[in-house]
């Protein structure tokens, strides 16, 4: 079964005007607070202006995809109850949660970091997740080290 472009994205989220991508889209509503949707535009294409001028033997578009798809957990834990003891549960995780997880984690990480304007941080958290570093690829790493760790109670998965 083909996953659907809604299934991943959700209802009722349109296009981007610059570039005609969903997950665009998806992400500049999720840096967006308190409705200021031009600002959370204008916060996201500088953003993508700083990745292009670092890396540019790439779409700019191509390189945010591939940055998003780095970050994406495969497993997580979910924790169980089990004769009065919890456990942490490792469980794969649905491809909608994958892309809203990746998308939350990338924008964790620019949040934590301060002193410089967010459209450079957030370049500089997508050139990083592109190459595999930076704070949401390791807290990927640290989700899926948790899972591994506690395979030994994957047979609690409901």
């Amino acid at each position: 079964m083909a996953v659907k472009v809604t299934d991943v994205t959700g209802p009722g989220v349109k296009k981007d005007p610059l570039y005609g991508d969903l997950l665009v889209a998806k992400f500049i509503n999720c840096i967006m607070r308190d409705g200021k949707k031009t600002k959370a535009e204008k916060i996201f294409y500088s953003a993508l202006k700083e990745v292009e001028k670092k890396i540019k033997d790439k779409s700019v578009l191509e390189v945010f995809k591939t940055a998003v798809n780095n970050v994406k957990p495969i497993v997580e834990v979910k924790s169980r109850r089990v004769g009065g003891a919890n456990y942490q549960v490792p469980v794969k995780v649905l491809s909608a949660r994958q892309q809203s997880l990746a998308i939350r984690w990338i924008m964790e990480s620019v949040a934590k970091k301060k002193g410089k304007p967010t459209h450079v941080l957030l370049a500089a958290e997508i050139c990083d997740a592109y190459n595999r570093e930076g704070g949401a690829m390791s807290t990927r790493e640290n989700t899926h080290r948790m899972a591994e760790a506690n395979k030994a109670f994957a047979h609690f998965a409901w």
